[in-house]
């Protein structure tokens, strides 16, 4: 971490200024607090700019938009999508497609406001170490919700959906969604550092299938600046995609293509270096000079 005992971020803070250094935050923040402030003026104040909720909404009475993990439910479940929400479905898969898959967890999902602040307390209660559990249970847990909803021919998933629990609980006020909310928040806070979203949510695994293929990518045009203040890694809530493309490992080119990366632009934040930005993939340098093609 800079300087020894210094929180991250605190050189670029003296470098770039408080407002730069968490430029991408605020962003990040607005773009959350916002979308679910769409969703509850409905049922608040009966402005209905976005009816329905994240996994099905219809905007301004044309936009039809279906959650990837939703509609994959529905075809385990033998059940046949209106057309509707396929045209919904695939205008998400098209958008996660350019922004990245995981982009859904740190710019839209509202439950990362919950996990994320468990995250800061944790930080700032100095609480260390915890449960060590396999990034790899999420995948395990994204199968078996979906063998479930097949056996069983229902959403088994949206029965505990934190995300559907939370807006439900937001609208309807206390009870089980409160539960489950404080749940995902102690688990995160004295279990497991970035516990719900880097372990066991479904959801992200759904938009990291979407991520791998995606256009927008962290870069790092700058690594040769990079000093080993260890601030990017001490932020990302996927410590993992950092270090193969900062470092080369195995000659990986400098721009971060693991499906993983949600994309929260804490590292570029955090760099009193400027080592990180925003990028497309195309014509990323690998190994020695050539371009990383699109996936075919």
């Amino acid at each position: 971490m800079s300087a020894g005992f210094l929180r991250p971020g605190a050189e670029a803070i003296a470098e770039k200024g408080w407002l730069l250094a968490h430029k991408w935050l605020i962003l990040r923040r607005a773009s959350q607090i916002g979308i679910l402030l769409l969703f509850l003026v409905g049922p608040w104040f009966k402005w209905w700019i976005v009816k329905g909720n994240l996994n099905y909404s219809y905007t301004l009475d044309f936009l039809p938009l279906t959650d990837a993990f939703q509609f994959v439910q529905l075809l385990a479940a033998r059940q046949i999508p209106e057309t509707i929400a396929i045209i919904g479905a695939g205008l998400v898969v098209l958008f996660y497609w350019l922004v990245g898959g995981r982009t859904y967890c740190s710019w839209v999902c509202p439950v990362n406001l919950v996990t994320d602040l468990a995250n800061w307390l944790r930080a700032r209660l100095g609480l260390k170490g915890g449960a060590h559990l396999s990034r790899q249970t999420r995948y395990w847990i994204f199968g078996m919700a979906l063998v479930a909803t097949a056996l069983s021919g229902t959403l088994v998933w949206e029965m505990v959906n934190p995300v559907t629990l939370l807006q439900r609980g937001l609208i309807f006020g206390m009870g089980f969604a409160w539960t489950v909310i404080l749940a995902v928040f102690l688990f995160d806070l004295f279990v497991m550092r970035h516990g719900w979203c880097g372990h066991f949510c479904p959801v992200g695994v759904c938009y990291s299938l979407i991520g791998k293929f995606s256009l927008l990518r962290v870069k790092l045009p700058a690594r040769e600046a990079c000093n080993d203040c260890m601030d990017c890694f001490a932020v990302c809530p996927e410590q993992q995609v950092i270090r193969p493309a900062l470092k080369a490992i195995n000659g990986r080119a400098p721009i971060i293509l693991d499906e993983n990366c949600t994309n929260c632009g804490r590292c570029i934040d955090v760099c009193s270096k400027n080592v990180f930005r925003f990028g497309a993939r195309i014509g990323a340098a690998t190994g020695a000079g050539a371009v990383a093609p699109l996936p075919k």
